[in-house]
């Protein structure tokens, strides 16, 4: 089986959390990361939540979420991402959960704020809000690597 790379192994765990795994031939893995995504997302109304949102109906894209359950959601997901690509990263990439980590933090901060954030008096709502707050999460996170890993770099003395 072709090894895949870690945008691949990203991108399709995007696309469903598990497709990654099952690919590879992770298949415990795969069908339970499906599975969890699949009970969080039903349990949640997610989906319905998606559609309104993407119609800007966003008053009743908060009244159907189930937010005791939307808010596994940002963890499970990007920890399937996370496990993703470190299946197909090299052994000796340090540090590469940083991003994920803090992506999936930021997501659940946009979350339980999306109903009190107005940005230029705009309330994003549940779904675009947390999307929003995904990328200073991994700016963060990719920052932090990068000073642990720049602090790690043994300085040659003369």
């Amino acid at each position: 089986m072709k090894k895949q790379g870690k945008l691949e192994a990203v991108l399709w765990s995007i696309a469903l959390p598990g497709f990654s795994q099952l690919l590879r031939g992770s298949y415990v893995k795969g069908v339970l990361f499906v599975l969890l995504e699949f009970v969080v997302n039903v349990m949640s109304n997610f989906n319905e939540a998606i559609m309104l949102s993407f119609l800007w109906e966003i008053d009743q894209a908060f009244a159907v979420l189930d937010y005791q359950w939307l808010m596994f959601y940002p963890c499970l997901y990007m920890f399937a991402m996370w496990d993703a690509y470190r299946s197909a990263m090299p052994e000796t990439e340090e540090y590469s959960y940083l991003p994920f980590a803090f992506g999936a933090y930021f997501i659940t901060v946009g979350l339980m704020l999306s109903k009190k954030v107005k940005i230029f008096g705009v309330v994003f709502g549940p779904i675009f809000l947390p999307m929003m707050f995904l990328v200073p999460g991994l700016l963060i996170g990719f920052v932090i690597r990068y000073l642990i890993l720049r602090a790690k770099v043994p300085k040659v003395k003369f």
